[in-house]
């Protein structure tokens, strides 16, 4: 895998990205292997729908959680509780399958002090939620992010998601929904903590 990656060709930014006509090339290698045909007329334009989906799907690899969660408050008049922000839906890919997965994640942290505007959290599971992913990983990397760039006294994550690599191909178990959570800080060394957080997850 190492020698396919280190001979794959580069002939696009400096970034190793290929060119859009690189892109919709390999869309109507695809198409034609699927056994279709590309040249067919509802099939002319797909190619460059493809790769304008592609970076819209994808446009998390563009940017920056640090840059996001950069802008904090310290006027929160002795505020120092858990802030959650539950059911936050995303739409991603596994890294495997390329096929969907969807869900929500639910976002906790106890403030040191400074806190985030609550939008940050939501733009942070988007960024990580557009690129491939396995869900382990983007619990990890959203609970990591939040816990380096604002250094909470602990953060809380948990995400719930369907993925359609299961749904739509393999075992094709419609309905059956994974999650996992990630804890650091207090809420990784204090059990009520950890409870408090899946209370309030789960009280409506």
């Amino acid at each position: 895998m190492d020698a396919i990656v280190k001979n794959f060709p580069r002939t696009g930014q400096e970034s190793g990205r290929p060119t859009q006509q690189e892109a919709e090339d390999a869309v109507r290698v695809l198409l034609r292997w699927a056994g279709d045909d590309p040249l067919r007329e509802g099939l002319l334009d797909t190619p460059m729908r493809v790769a304008k989906a592609y970076r819209e799907l994808f446009s998390g690899y563009e940017q920056s959680p640090e840059d996001v969660l950069g802008r904090t408050f310290e006027e929160v008049a002795g505020y120092d509780d858990m802030v959650l922000v539950r059911d936050i839906p995303f739409f991603s890919h596994c890294e495997h399958h390329v096929v969907p997965i969807i869900g929500k994640a639910h976002v906790a942290y106890l403030p040191e002090g400074r806190v985030l505007g609550l939008s940050k959290i939501a733009r942070v599971v988007e960024i990580y939620g557009r690129r491939l992913q396995t869900q382990e990983s983007m619990t990890a990397q959203i609970a990591r992010a939040i816990d380096e760039t604002l250094a909470p006294r602990g953060v809380a994550v948990m995400i719930e998601a369907e993925h359609m690599c299961m749904a739509m191909r393999g075992v094709q178990k419609q309905g059956s929904t994974t999650l996992t959570t990630t804890f650091t800080g207090a809420f990784k060394t204090d059990a009520a903590e950890q409870v408090r957080f899946m209370t309030m997850v789960r009280s409506r």
